[in-house]
């Protein structure tokens, strides 16, 4: 929900704009900082950004987002396999239009997956189906030595000048293969009945796939091992979320009605987390995707919207439940990541946070944004400080 400073908003960021009230008691009531959650010389990618905000050395643990997401789809990277985000996207006029097929829906999206698989899966070769436009390929034997570009940094971008490329030659027959699905997907895929129908109802077709962030299996330690935390949950409705949270240790908490857009059911996510609490949960990490999806769109009054959702419909019920537990509990609030409105990806600036914790002296920060925080008692924390912060270790 990170930003940069927006002309149609007078200059605020959208998080300046939207009326947060809840934001900003926790402001008043906390610390507050500016965190750095990705390193210069990695990708600002929510992969990084997330384990960074869980006190992971990026460095060590990273393996790529496709295996991340398989340990939430149930699906096993053995070794030698090759993990890979597979997004269904959107092609016109041989340029990425965008990187979600318009969010096609599960069922539509789970169809179109079924059917690659069929007609270009193999024992080498398998697609396994994950959530809207979020998909998962599998390459055994596969080599993770290539230069894969993420949809979402490029819409506009001829497809072509954006393929897949070898880093060295270990990796130069996994990059034809790849490239040579793309091609093959695009075939299949422009008249498929599902596309045919989204193209009459005015929907973008999702008439490519997209694989990138290869990787293999990770070696993660759990968030007991790193720091003692005995009992995690996570909520979220991105498997990369939950799959992070596999290798954490963390229980996964599934919320109906969670989309990963602005519709999510944000009063589901809050009572999953009041109910994880209450029922014994140390560290629950509760993850919100609409504010980034929003900023990928480009669409600031969307964006605005979400951030105000997530003060009234999350943050709000939590606050309230909060004061009535016999115990008391820090909350930390923050994104993962800029995504910024005009740029309509990610980008590497720090983020701001603020941690409240009963009995800490506050700071004289009394409202929540980029540029607030910035006058915070904590500075400008990196790696593990802020989860160190926030769990006073």
């Amino acid at each position: 929900m990170a930003d940069q400073p927006i002309e149609a908003l007078g200059g605020k960021t959208p998080l300046m704009a939207a009326n947060t009230p809840h934001f900003d008691e926790l402001a008043r009531k906390g610390r507050s900082g500016i965190l750095v959650t990705v390193p210069d010389d990695m990708p600002a990618g929510s992969e990084i950004a997330n384990l960074g905000v869980l006190g992971y050395d990026v460095h060590e643990v990273f393996e790529g987002r496709g295996v991340l997401e398989a340990a939430s789809m149930g699906v096993e990277i053995k070794e030698g396999d090759l993990g890979l985000r597979c997004n269904l996207i959107c092609i016109e006029e041989e340029k990425i239009k965008n990187h979600s097929a318009g969010h096609i829906s599960n069922a539509e999206a789970a169809e179109l997956i079924r059917f690659l698989d069929e007609k270009l899966g193999s024992e080498t070769i398998r697609f396994y189906p994950g959530v809207s436009y979020r998909h998962l390929l599998v390459i055994k034997g596969g080599k993770k030595f290539l230069k894969c570009t993420p949809p979402h940094d490029v819409p506009g971008t001829p497809f072509q000048e954006v393929m897949i490329q070898p880093i060295n030659e270990e990796g130069v027959e996994t990059a034809q293969l790849l490239n040579d699905l793309i091609l093959k997907s695009l075939e299949l895929l422009k008249d498929h009945p599902v596309n045919l129908k989204r193209k009459e109802a005015g929907k973008d077709r999702a008439n490519s796939i997209w694989p990138w962030s290869p990787g293999y299996k990770p070696q993660m330690p759990t968030l007991k091992d790193l720091f003692g935390i005995e009992k995690s949950a996570v909520i979220s409705a991105v498997d990369l979320i939950q799959g992070i949270g596999v290798y954490a240790g963390m229980e996964v908490l599934k919320v109906e009605g969670a989309t990963g857009l602005y519709d999510t059911n944000y009063e589901g996510k809050a009572q999953a987390a009041i109910d994880a609490l209450k029922g014994g949960a140390d560290f629950v990490y509760v993850h919100v995707e609409a504010s980034d999806e929003a900023g990928h769109e480009g669409n600031v009054d969307l964006k605005v919207k979400t951030i105000e959702y997530l003060d009234s419909r999350i943050l709000k019920p939590v606050m309230e439940a909060v004061a009535e537990l016999d115990e008391p509990l820090a909350i930390a609030l923050l994104p993962d990541h800029p995504t910024p409105c005009a740029l309509r990806t990610h980008t590497h600036e720090p983020i701001p946070f603020v941690i409240y914790r009963p009995g800490d002296e506050p700071d004289q920060v009394v409202k929540y944004d980029e540029e607030s925080a910035k006058k915070g008692g904590y500075g400008t924390l990196a790696g593990d400080e802020f989860i160190k912060a926030l769990l006073q270790k």
